[in-house]
């Protein structure tokens, strides 16, 4: 295994967003690893000689949507919860937010920090970019489990409805998308934005608390995260376009588990990913909005840990 930069201290000189405080997790520790050019950070922990499962999260959250998770997992497996690029703790690069150049970072991060072959599982934002280090590095992958995600040019609706009952859960895509607008309204007003996202998109409003919402506020607002968070829907269209090009050479024959819930953004993530993959397995979370690891982590954990260890 090699040696990344480790440290638990918020001002390391790793650390490319040292304004934003540093959470820990008992059992886990914080690397910041060069990742082809950027740096990641990653949190760690687990049983070492176990099997890896990487662990990618979405918008407007960080690492710590998995913390909750990361410990249900830590007896069997060797956990890893990376932030994307432009999220969390993780280095803000200007441009190239496309999910096949982040999955190109994110898998030269788990490389880095050790790790040759690995299991894949990926909320929201993390899930575009897991679909597509899945079409790029699919012999590195022993599976993939995507959660309740619109994946461009995949699961994601080609246009967004106009019906009031449906419209709140992707109006943000198209609003995202507008150059300028959305950093100039919500500058400020970071964390009134993620409360919105995290108390209406949950099943609970209880599911998410004032330090929740503070922690992922400070993360939008620090150092570029926000245009950054912005980035990745103003690139979905070269995302798209970039998954079409590889899927027309050939389709996913990585074991893929969709991840739906009761409550969820897409009813069944098995069926809208199996166009395109040949061996797709499907479950879903009770009782759960759009943030499933945080509102049923228990239940999440098992479905991992079952497809990692093969049980039905």
């Amino acid at each position: 295994m090699t040696d990344p930069t480790t440290t638990t201290h918020p001002f390391s000189e790793a650390n490319p967003v040292r304004d934003l405080p540093l959470h820990d997790l008992d059992g886990f520790t914080h690397h910041w690893v060069d990742a082809d050019g950027i740096r990641l950070h990653a949190v760690e922990g687990g049983q070492s000689a176990g099997p890896a499962v990487v662990l990618l999260a979405g918008f407007p959250q960080t690492w710590q949507a998995w913390r909750k998770v990361m410990p249900r997992l830590a007896d069997r497996f060797r956990v890893i919860a990376i932030d994307l690029p432009g999220q969390g703790h993780s280095e803000r690069p200007e441009r190239s937010y496309d999910t096949h150049t982040v999955a190109s970072h994110v898998h030269a991060a788990v490389k880095a920090l050790g790790v040759s072959t690995y299991w894949l599982a990926a909320h929201d934002i993390g899930a575009w970019v897991a679909f597509s280090l899945a079409l790029n590095y699919e012999n590195q992958l022993h599976g993939v489990s995507l959660l309740d995600a619109g994946i461009p040019g995949i699961t994601l609706p080609e246009t967004i409805p106009t019906d009031p009952a449906r419209a709140w859960k992707t109006w943000h895509f198209a609003f995202h998308l507008v150059p300028d607008l959305p950093e100039t309204l919500l500058a400020g007003r970071e964390r009134d934005y993620v409360g919105w996202f995290l108390k209406t998109k949950a099943l609970s409003p209880d599911a998410f608390d004032d330090a929740d919402l503070d922690l992922y506020a400070a993360a939008l607002a620090a150092d570029g995260g926000l245009r950054a968070s912005l980035a990745y829907y103003r690139d979905a269209a070269e995302s798209a376009r970039k998954n079409h090009e590889a899927l027309n050479r050939h389709r996913l024959t990585v074991p893929i588990l969709g991840i739906s819930s009761s409550h969820g953004s897409i009813p069944d993530m098995a069926a809208s990913i199996s166009p395109w993959a040949d061996n797709t397995t499907g479950a879903v979370v009770p009782d759960a909005g759009h943030f499933i690891p945080d509102e049923q982590p228990e239940a999440v954990a098992a479905a991992i840990a079952d497809f990692v260890t093969g049980r039905d």
